[in-house]
């Protein structure tokens, strides 16, 4: 069996062959095997957002230096038992590695109507984005003050707790 083999087995693991591997496996090779797979699939959804909002950038009018990071803020869905998340909007595009001031105070925002914040993530949002986002505010719950930095040279995706 090739790794391309396992890895379809391992994506299918309600297949009898798998069920019948994993009911062998004791507890503690379970669980290392459950956190292996969720960093894997952390790991995935970073990439994802290093790759579109490395294409945000890219699509972005010369207007000076290219960026280097892109910075993403929280958002409260107050829909689903008042969550924190990360808003599939970009923050910020910087040309350096220095994180600009993302308070409220300080940044230019664009009031949305009541009622029309739907149709604003339609417009503007990237929904393979949104979804990267939301999937690793499930695996990695952010505070209220936490922002997301993307570095784009290198793709890596850290949170930083301000």
């Amino acid at each position: 069996m090739n790794h391309t083999e396992l890895a379809a087995l391992l994506a299918e693991p309600t297949t009898p062959l798998m069920r019948a591997a994993l009911r062998e496996l004791p507890p503690k090779a379970l669980e290392t095997l459950a956190s292996a797979a969720e960093q894997a699939t952390e790991q995935g959804w970073r990439q994802v957002i290093a790759d579109r909002a490395r294409a945000f950038a890219d699509a972005q009018p010369d207007a000076g230096p290219q960026p280097v990071t892109a910075y993403f803020t929280t958002t409260e869905d107050s829909g689903s038992g008042a969550s924190v998340s990360w808003s599939p909007f970009i923050a910020a595009l910087s040309p350096t590695e220095d994180m600009p001031d993302l308070r409220h105070t300080k940044t230019t925002a664009r009031m949305v109507p009541f009622g029309e914040t739907a149709q604003a993530e339609e417009d503007f949002a990237d929904p393979q984005l949104a979804e990267a986002l939301q999937r690793l505010a499930v695996l990695d719950p952010p505070s209220h003050a936490d922002v997301l930095c993307v570095h784009l040279p290198t793709s890596r995706v850290t949170r930083v707790r301000t």
